[in-house]
């Protein structure tokens, strides 16, 4: 397709995008068509308190006495969490915080990060959602950059915390060891100030989001959602329905699992959490909730499923409905794995925190070509272009991929965006589609190794090497080669008590590609280094 006509192309489908959005939204009963001032009231909560406290208002009024929420604490109604979220807002308004502020948030998956992020939205504070992996000087200039006033963190991260300067005023949400406690906590200030409705802030705060940072200081990425219309986005795809229960495991302060959050709130549904992923912990509470979503990067999928058989037989998990995979790149090998364990129910979604939703894949999708992304949803567009900004549009022809959504972001808070296309920005990868309009993920464009003139993908590479069964997790990298510019390093971490040579790796390979793709030298590791989101970190390998 011409350049020119992609771009008409997506000016005429807007209107049918917005008709499609209903349509979804509907068939989700997000929306009953009987009752139009529930609509009305839906789109006037998340307006004035921005998607996050808005779905949580929403559903504690239709839904008050449903269980909101299970965590390591226990169980909380939807009226329990918009009534701790009023208290917590009310004893923020008392100290001195209001709109126009910035909360940072350092914690782990539990209520005390819901109370946090409500509690912004009902003071129209913008929240800053921090990776709990973060080093003390990562806190200190990501909080400085985004003007960090106060910040809502787990005790545990303390050490990283005194970093930050003492006008930033600190809550602690999470504590391990009650003796050393000297400041405000959050459960305290729920407990002793008052709960009922606040007037709605002038202005909706929202959220940053920040990117994975493995290139440097993460940048932040504001959220800014006013219409529960790109609910639609994940809906499509994904067949939640209301009133059940999703276990969230991937963390919370990540664009997959706050997505999530959001759309298991707008569903009335249950969100159970546990504040340290631990594979056994996971399938007891999907046993015990009776969980019909499972949200997950994939690391730790394959936790899950290398407990073995045996274990996973101990638990009841015939109610999952949908394993939603993302963060990073699922391999054939796992998703596959993943499906004989239990079922067709992998999704796998593609986006980015810049872009949101890209594309989701369905277990039909998984099952025509393993390793799949999908097709985007209704709402999102996704094109592949050449390095001369053309249009790909031939089946197996490797373009960089550009997607719009109703969720992408209006640029970085620094004042940089994306590189874009008509719209379409730029998410670094290379990518391309098959004969069925499939899209599958060839790497990102910056991790490109050039070995003797040949072009050559990790992705493509890994993917084979672990579906070896004698492999459990591999990553291939391009080191300096006197001879050939670069040359190919694997490292790979063996299933216990396997043996496998790197000769035998090398041939291997091989067997099923290119020549050129063979690792020239191997290494073994007991893991791969990873971010807390599944990303891995190659820098650290080079």
């Amino acid at each position: 397709m011409p350049d020119f006509l992609a771009h008409t192309w997506d000016t005429i489908m807007r209107p049918f995008d917005a008709l499609g959005s209903v349509y979804v939204l509907q068939r989700a009963r997000l929306f009953r068509p009987t009752r139009p001032d529930e609509a009305l009231q839906s789109l006037y909560s998340i307006r004035r308190l921005g998607v996050w406290a808005g779905a949580m208002r929403v559903a504690a009024r239709r839904d008050p006495n449903v269980i909101g929420l299970v965590d390591d604490l226990g169980a909380l109604t939807f009226n329990q969490l918009d009534r701790r979220s009023n208290a917590l807002a009310r004893a923020w308004l008392e100290d001195g915080l209001n709109s126009g502020d910035v909360i940072g948030i350092l914690c782990r998956n539990h209520r005390g990060f819901l109370d946090a992020i409500f509690a912004c939205g009902k003071i129209g504070a913008r929240a800053v959602l921090l990776n709990t992996g973060f080093a003390a000087r990562q806190l200190a200039e990501v909080a400085a950059r985004e003007g960090v006033s106060a910040i809502v963190y787990d005790q545990e991260f303390t050490p990283v915390v005194a970093a930050l300067p003492r006008s930033v005023t600190r809550y602690l949400a999470w504590i391990n060891v009650a003796a050393a406690v000297d400041q405000p906590t959050v459960e305290r200030l729920i407990a002793t100030t008052e709960n009922e409705d606040l007037p709605p802030p002038r202005r909706a705060g929202g959220v940053v989001l920040l990117t994975s940072g493995t290139t440097g200081v993460p940048k932040g990425a504001p959220r800014e959602v006013r219409t529960p219309m790109v609910s639609a986005e994940f809906l499509d795809h994904i067949p939640y329905r209301r009133n059940e229960a999703t276990m969230i495991c991937a963390p919370i302060f990540h664009g997959i699992g706050l997505s999530q959050l959001v759309i298991t709130l707008a569903m009335a549904s249950t969100t159970v959490l546990s504040r340290r992923f631990d594979p056994a912990t996971t399938l007891a509470r999907i046993d015990r909730n009776r969980c019909a979503a499972l949200v997950v990067i994939p690391t730790m999928l394959q936790r899950i499923l290398d407990l073995g058989k045996s274990v996973l037989a101990k638990y009841a998990t015939s109610s999952l409905r949908i394993i939603l995979c993302s963060g990073s790149a699922l391999a054939p090998e796992l998703g596959n794995r993943a499906i004989r364990a239990f079922g067709p129910v992998i999704y796998n979604l593609y986006g980015s925190t810049e872009v949101a939703v890209a594309t989701i894949a369905t277990p039909r999708d998984w099952r025509r070509a393993p390793g799949t992304v999908g097709k985007s949803p209704v709402g999102c567009r996704v094109r592949l272009y050449d390095d001369n900004g053309r249009v790909v549009s031939k089946p197996y022809q490797r373009g960089r991929v550009y997607v719009t959504s109703g969720l992408k972001f209006g640029g970085y808070t620094g004042g940089d965006s994306k590189d874009e296309i008509h719209g379409l920005m730029s998410t670094g990868d290379v990518g391309h589609l098959d004969k069925h309009g499939l899209l599958f993920i060839d790497g990102r464009a910056d991790d490109m190794i050039v070995s003797g003139g040949e072009n050559v993908y990790p992705g493509e590479v890994e993917n084979l090497l672990v579906a070896h069964p004698a492999i459990n997790d591999a990553a291939v990298v391009g080191v300096p080669d006197a001879e050939f510019g670069q040359r190919l390093k694997a490292f790979v971490v063996l299933e216990p008590r396997a043996r496998l040579s790197p000769e035998e790796i090398q041939g291997y390979v091989k067997h099923y590609l290119a020549r050129f793709k063979a690792p020239r030298e191997v290494a073994y590791l007991h893991e791969l280094p990873r971010n807390p989101t599944g990303k891995l970190l190659r820098d650290l390998l080079q």
